[in-house]
């Protein structure tokens, strides 16, 4: 720790001692973050971030959204997005900042009231940047788990070819009004991939069908018709079924099938091809 006898302002002991600070902050955060980041990734981040601190305040920067303060922010918005993508959280983030503050404290002792000063000021800084380091670690975060959900979104929502013209949707989980719209996307860009004039919706997997998720359902045949393919919903169960006629929804004309095999049997059917049962020899 670095200890001061005459009274210097706190900038320019930064300037003139900052490898023996850097090495103890980087000796501080590393210490914090259980050994998670490698030593020399850390080590170049927190050395890259010190001199630029070092230069903003150098020319003198007051404030953390103050233009001399741009590659400081530059530098702690990146290590906040590393920080998030490797799993940490916001406080393991925001310490790497606030640790810079308890390295210096020792500079307080034998200081002069101007140290003192100058440490509540840089203090100051320190603490407006670390709640800079919290807001881009917390939007980060909120894009990756955006992503995240887009992801599952489209791996729960598959379109399988079945036959030459038949496509099917099997649905499994809650049905709402995002994902009605990915199923909505991907089936009729799959009926103009494949050219297929049958659909199935399968709802086997779909815990409960309301009148919300069966409006998403009608609208999704009604999209599908317009792309001239007619559709065919499959796996009403009885629960389903009793919902359905005491909520009173109406499918109209839609068909509707109490299993997945007999809806491709139809869509086969109305495709032309013809399903002959064999009965195997029996010895």
């Amino acid at each position: 720790m670095v200890k001061r006898d005459n009274a210097v302002d706190l900038v320019g002991l930064l300037s003139i001692e900052g490898q023996d600070l850097a090495a103890t902050w980087v000796s501080e955060v590393r210490g914090s973050l259980g050994g998670r980041v490698s030593a020399a990734e850390l080590e170049r981040e927190l050395r890259e971030l010190y001199e630029a601190l070092v230069e903003a305040l150098r020319q003198g920067a007051t404030g953390v959204h103050s233009e001399e303060m741009s590659e400081v922010r530059a530098l702690l918005t990146e290590l906040s997005r590393n920080r998030a993508r490797q799993g940490f959280s916001p406080t393991e983030t925001a310490i790497s900042v606030f640790a810079l503050k308890r390295v210096l404290e020792p500079v307080l002792q034998d200081g002069s009231a101007a140290d003192i000063r100058a440490y509540l000021q840089l203090g100051r800084i320190l603490d407006g940047l670390g709640l800079f380091t919290i807001e881009a670690f917390t939007q980060t975060r909120e894009e990756i788990i955006t992503a995240q959900a887009e992801q599952l979104l489209e791996l729960s929502t598959p379109v399988v070819r079945l036959w030459d013209g038949v496509i099917a949707v099997p649905l499994v989980g809650t049905l709402d009004s995002a994902r009605t719209q990915v199923v909505m996307e991907k089936l009729l860009q799959a009926l103009v991939d494949t050219g297929s004039e049958q659909a199935i919706i399968d709802i086997t997997g779909v815990p409960a069908v309301d009148t919300q998720v069966a409006q998403h359902l009608l609208k999704t045949i009604v999209a599908a018709r317009l792309m001239g393919a007619e559709c065919t919903v499959s796996g009403i169960s009885p629960q389903i079924a009793q919902t359905i006629v005491a909520l009173g929804i109406e499918f109209g004309d839609i068909v509707t099938k109490a299993s997945l095999a007999d809806a491709l049997k139809l869509a086969l059917s109305r495709s032309g091809v013809d399903l002959v049962a064999h009965q195997g020899a029996q010895r």
